[in-house]
């Protein structure tokens, strides 16, 4: 194992995630005080709050994506690494890589979270999260397959279930790929099919508790909920899945559905770094960290985002959020300059500027603290904060093109499935066992 030791006098962090957190870290570190080596095991930046539309054929993944080396250039003393971390000795001071080992003076693991599934593991082959772009491709996939499968499915039954969605957790994750969906049956490709009506279409966003959008006042979640119904998504609360196979979803009290795509967005796990460290961890896997963002006992290791588990001002854990990751990765990064030059580390304090989450079109909540919004004027704020926080001004541009598109004439210029098609286009059971003629060589061309 090769050790990654690059000549210096100078004191080095290492930043695991190039995430919200971890981004705002490098840049506060950038200055000529120290060495900042940021490894990740993807080679680009996410922008995780609109990763749903890309799972919904509304933008592309290269436009809510940016090189982490293209975002971090500016800073000279900061290299980037693409590659895994598989183990951390906070003795050593050293990070694992699959071929490489790197000393450290200062951690900071920023590694973000991925979905659970509270124990059903089996689940994640059938109900695929949204964590990634891969996650979000897998489900705008299973989305427009469901219609094309549809298109070919003459049995009753078995394309009823197709045109059903499933959509597990009513948080903003599970109400936006349910607005979407619904949106996307119902006004985008309502003209689009011959054998079918796209309206028929069936979106189910079931909640294990007693409303969706717990995290904002009531008030809120009811709207909210109103909006989604007006779209034609049937909302369960008090909804507790027990069990999801290839076609159907049971829950706990009532009748099981007859479904071919389900979605997961119930639940976070975080990164498994978070063990590595040898620190107490809560049942979600996140590390608690003293108010400075550090680990107890090992003052030189912080921890920030969905890795971190700390209760802000009002005794409640903070959000697993991107302006908290962002806030952390800051005062962390401020933390670091002051232990550098022998000052005491300030205690962290997250500055809660609102909430927002969309439905769809024209369709948003927005809870600012002076102020709640909902309708039309809260989704023009969410659209203003979106965009103000992308990377890139292409990506700006790209986006607000798209948006704009999509708002006049009623389309997404995404929809697009990638992947073998034919292999994952199921044939209906009356063909079964019969053989397609070959059709001439003329019709291949």
């Amino acid at each position: 194992m090769a050790i990654l030791d690059y000549p210096s006098d100078r004191p080095r962090i290492v930043i695991v995630g190039a995430g919200f957190g971890g981004l705002n870290a490098a840049k506060q570190l950038g200055g000529d005080e120290c060495d900042v080596v940021v490894i990740d095991r993807v080679n680009h930046h996410l922008f995780q709050p609109l990763l749903y539309q890309v799972a919904t054929a509304a933008l592309s993944p290269a436009d809510i994506s940016y090189p982490i080396r293209a975002v971090l250039r500016n800073l000279k003393r900061t290299r980037t690494l693409l590659g895994e971390v598989v183990g951390i000795d906070t003795t050593l001071r050293r990070v694992y890589l699959h071929e490489d080992e790197i000393p450290y003076d200062y951690l900071i693991l920023a590694a973000g979270a991925r979905h659970s599934y509270f124990g059903n593991k089996e689940w994640e082959r059938i109900a695929p999260g949204l964590k990634g772009l891969d996650d979000a491709l897998e489900i705008r996939r299973r989305i427009l397959l469901a219609f094309e499968k549809a298109e070919r499915e003459v049995e009753p039954a078995r394309r009823k279930a197709l045109l059903t969605f499933v959509v597990i957790g009513g948080g903003p994750t599970g109400v936006e790929l349910a607005g979407a969906i619904a949106e996307i049956a119902k006004q985008v490709m309502v003209d689009d099919f011959r054998s079918i009506d796209p309206t028929d279409t069936r979106v189910i966003l079931a909640e294990g508790g007693p409303r969706i959008l717990a995290t904002f006042p009531e008030e809120l979640s009811k709207k909210a909920e109103s909006a989604l119904r007006d779209k034609g998504v049937w909302v369960w609360a008090n909804t507790l899945a027990t069990e999801i196979t290839e076609d159907r979803v049971a829950f706990k009290g009532a009748d099981p559905v007859a479904t071919r795509t389900v979605l997961w967005a119930a639940g976070v796990q975080a990164s498994p770094l978070g063990r590595m460290l040898g620190a107490a961890t809560d049942r979600a896997g996140r590390v608690p960290v003293e108010p400075d963002l550090s680990v107890k006992g090992l003052p030189n290791v912080f921890v920030i985002g969905d890795l971190a588990s700390l209760n802000g001002k009002d005794g409640k854990p903070l959000p697993g959020v991107a302006p908290v990751a962002m806030q952390q990765g800051r005062h962390v990064g401020k933390n670091i300059l002051r232990a550098i030059e022998g000052k005491p580390l300030l205690p962290f304090e997250y500055r809660d500027k609102g909430n927002l989450a969309t439905i769809g079109r024209a369709a948003a909540i927005a809870d600012l603290g002076f102020v709640r919004l909902s309708g039309f004027v809260a989704w023009m704020a969410w659209l203003f904060v979106h965009v103000l926080y992308l990377i890139g001004f292409r990506n700006r541009a790209a986006v607000m093109l798209n948006w704009t598109w999509a708002y006049l004439k009623m389309q997404r210029g995404a929809r697009l499935i990638y992947g073998d098609v034919e292999r994952l286009v199921e044939p209906s059971e009356h063909s079964a066992g019969h053989e397609a003629e070959p059709e001439p060589a003329s019709q291949h061309r």
